[in-house]
């Protein structure tokens, strides 16, 4: 069986993995979600996060036997983490996530989506540091096809986002391009286009590529089924050694 290790997006903790970690352990995986710098329980201040303590977050929790999956922004520190050790990992699966062209920050590849959906629904902290979500915008940007508890539950864990990583440059090459890749693209999302998606889902083999009808939090509205995708990429992949 699988060792998956579940990184989150902007705004969210481990928490937000709540259904998805036991529905992987019913399927006979190991499964662990992380707190990325500054967010749920790590005590890093937003003004020390950067991309590449992010991405260290992403090594420090991986083995070469973990296939990483990173939700959102998530796409990009365990990209990161790719081009850093290629060997530390054994795949990444990007959930409705940015896949990062090289030398482009997430900023940036956020500005190439052809539609932008989150630009009134967010609001910059007074120091310019990071960012938030309107709680008014919550539900209809992430959850809109999610349980009616979920929208309290997130409300109160969801966090600011430290904006500097996100405006980082990060360059990939030849060590990002040799570990596996999957992407489940979420049809119904409505933070990063479905259209985007698609385009950026081809950094995976077509036979690599998933749909699920869901929201823009799949860990939410259908973990089980999330599950079962990422147990048939977990078998898809080559045994380890």
């Amino acid at each position: 069986m699988a060792d998956f290790l579940l990184v989150h997006g902007s705004c969210h903790g481990a928490w937000c993995w709540r259904d998805v970690v036991p529905a992987l352990e019913h399927l006979g995986h190991s499964a662990h979600a992380i707190d990325m710098p500054s967010h749920g329980s790590d005590p890093t201040p937003i003004a020390d996060v950067t991309l590449r303590s992010c991405r260290d977050a992403v090594l420090s929790a991986s083995s070469p036997q973990t296939i990483i999956v990173g939700h959102s922004w998530g796409g990009y520190p365990i990209s990161a983490a790719a081009e850093a050790d290629p060997k530390g990992m054994k795949a990444l699966v990007y959930l409705c996530a940015y896949v990062p062209e090289d030398g482009q920050s997430m900023i940036e590849m956020r500005r190439k989506s052809p539609r932008q959906t989150i630009g009134d629904a967010v609001e910059k902290s007074a120091d310019g540091l990071s960012y938030s979500v309107k709680p008014d915008r919550v539900q209809a940007l992430f959850y809109h096809d999610c349980p009616p508890a979920t929208v309290p539950y997130a409300l109160a864990r969801l966090c600011p986002q430290a904006t500097a990583p996100q405006d980082t440059p990060l360059p990939l090459g030849d060590q990002f391009k040799q570990v596996p890749k999957a992407y489940i693209r979420a049809s119904d999302d409505q933070t990063i286009p479905n259209e985007y998606q698609e385009h950026m889902s081809h950094a995976a083999p077509q036979h690599m590529r998933y749909v699920i009808d869901s929201s823009h939090s799949p860990f939410f509205s259908h973990p089980n089924q999330l599950a079962e995708i990422l147990d048939e990429i977990a078998s898809s992949l080559p045994p380890d050694p």
